[in-house]
């Protein structure tokens, strides 16, 4: 089978062809620590964990070198540093290992390679004095910009031309910029941020820029041209854009990545997720907090709910959709097995989906199948495939029948009076056992018992 993906610099599917099928090479932008990621942050590091994993089970694991990087220079972590007076390597040890967390209970394997912008100062030194030296890039006020005016198809992986885009830049032009469009690639630090030795002769300390990090990163791991270039449809432009600017410029190569590929949006309940809305929400309240639905969810609930909406479409981030989503993965896990090369044939058509633009909506809709037809060794390996092991859905049983046994005592004979009371047509008591038990976390299901008729009540945890 062929595996096909969709390339936002060519706007269609195509073949994937790696440049070695001995070492396929993807970089996919990371988080920047500051805060807890939200949600969204989760969206790509799981797609591009379902890619990663594809192409291990295609070209073998030792031929897949996955990059994600950790921004840990930047203006937002200078700023809430400040405001929590702590140091900004304080602060960036902090978020990173709770960012590791988190998406660690998604069920998301470590990349390969996972650099960090602050080590590799020295190689985005060199490439901004290599883009200086082939005049691609200029020193200006103690800032070095780059010269959009030297890259001709600018604007093609998002789609628009330069014309379009200076007519319609809202940012303030510095007056040392030769274009309204130039970038800055170094910049003079300001009193207590981070600094560093100025390249091309600039005897001010400064920091970079945020697009040449990641330029740097990705041609010092994974070299000048690669396979597969990923992140969010937020970073086409300006980010995007700008890395293949800088990176083809200083190496001298018509593309920086074959395959650029792009997730898309999260919005929550209907309504883009903004703090003002209230419905900003991070991964780690999701794991462990009631903040989304009045619970806490399993990480593997979270990775498959992400996973029901392909990964090129918005998706609409509900607590309906996390309840069906638990609802699926509790009714399968049970079900699936270990699993034998034969298994693994029988859930071929699972990958065939992955290989189709990794349309998961479709893989799933084969796991349902494979579920239905009783297959439960290939069910088990398809979970695995996917990055699903059933252990948080595990620990989410456990959880539950420990507070079940805790509340039993108090429940029963609540459940005991109520009945009473309903024998005794005192349906406002009966009302209010009810609902007493309700605010507790507790579902009252009636039946009649087919033999006497007698109404016998079961009770549930809302999970």
């Amino acid at each position: 089978m062929t595996l096909t993906l969709y390339n936002t610099l060519t706007r269609r599917k195509e073949p994937f062809r790696p440049l070695d099928p001995n070492n396929v090479r993807m970089y996919v932008c990371g988080p920047t620590v500051y805060d807890y990621a939200h949600i969204g942050n989760a969206r790509p590091v799981i797609v591009f964990d379902v890619l990663f994993r594809l192409l291990r089970h295609i070209y073998g694991p030792e031929h897949v070198t996955y990059a994600r990087n950790i921004t840990d220079v930047d203006d937002k972590i200078n700023a809430r540093a400040a405001e929590e007076g702590i140091s900004i390597r304080e602060l960036t040890e902090r978020t990173t290992r709770q960012f590791h967390e988190d998406i660690a209970a998604l069920g998301v394997l470590p990349p390969t390679i996972e650099p960090r912008a602050t080590d590799h100062i020295e190689d985005m030194k060199r490439l901004i004095e290599r883009l200086v030296e082939k005049g691609c890039a200029y020193v200006a006020q103690d800032h070095v910009l780059f010269d959009v005016g030297a890259m001709p198809d600018y604007g093609r992986l998002s789609n628009r031309s330069l014309e379009e885009m200076e007519a319609g830049a809202r940012v303030e032009v510095a007056p040392y910029k030769k274009g309204p469009m130039d970038f800055v690639l170094w910049k003079p630090s300001k009193p207590g941020e981070p600094s560093w030795p100025s390249p091309c002769g600039i005897t001010t300390p400064g920091r970079p820029g945020w697009h040449i990090e990641c330029s740097a990163m990705a041609a010092k791991h994974l070299g000048e041209v690669f396979d597969i270039h990923g992140g969010g449809i937020d970073l086409v432009f300006p980010h995007h854009e700008n890395e293949i600017a800088q990176s083809r410029c200083a190496h001298g190569t018509p593309i920086m990545a074959q395959v650029w590929m792009h997730n898309g949006f999260l919005q929550v309940e209907g309504e883009k997720m903004s703090k003002s809305l209230g419905n900003f929400i991070t991964i780690h309240e999701l794991l462990e907090t009631d903040k989304f639905g009045g619970r806490s969810w399993p990480g593997e609930v979270l990775r498959f709910n992400m996973l029901r909406t392909h990964y090129r479409q918005p998706i609409d981030w509900t607590v309906e959709g996390l309840e069906q989503s638990l609802t699926i993965l509790d009714s399968w896990f049970p079900f699936a097995s270990e699993y034998s090369d034969a298994d693994q044939k029988k859930a071929e058509p699972v990958i065939e989906a992955l290989c189709d633009d990794l349309n998961t909506p479709k893989a799933i809709a084969e796991l349902h199948r494979l579920h239905d037809a009783g297959e439960r060794g290939a069910l088990g390996f398809a979970l695995s495939l996917l990055g699903f092991s059933g252990e948080s859905l595990k620990r989410e049983r456990e959880r539950v029948e420990k507070r079940r046994q805790e509340l039993a005592a108090i429940v029963e004979p609540r459940i005991s009076a109520r009945l009473a009371a309903r024998k005794a047509k005192n349906f406002a008591e009966a009302d209010r056992i009810r609902d007493e038990l309700a605010a507790m976390g507790i579902q009252l299901k009636d039946s009649k018992d087919p033999v006497t008729g007698e109404i016998v009540t079961t009770w549930e945890i809302k999970r």
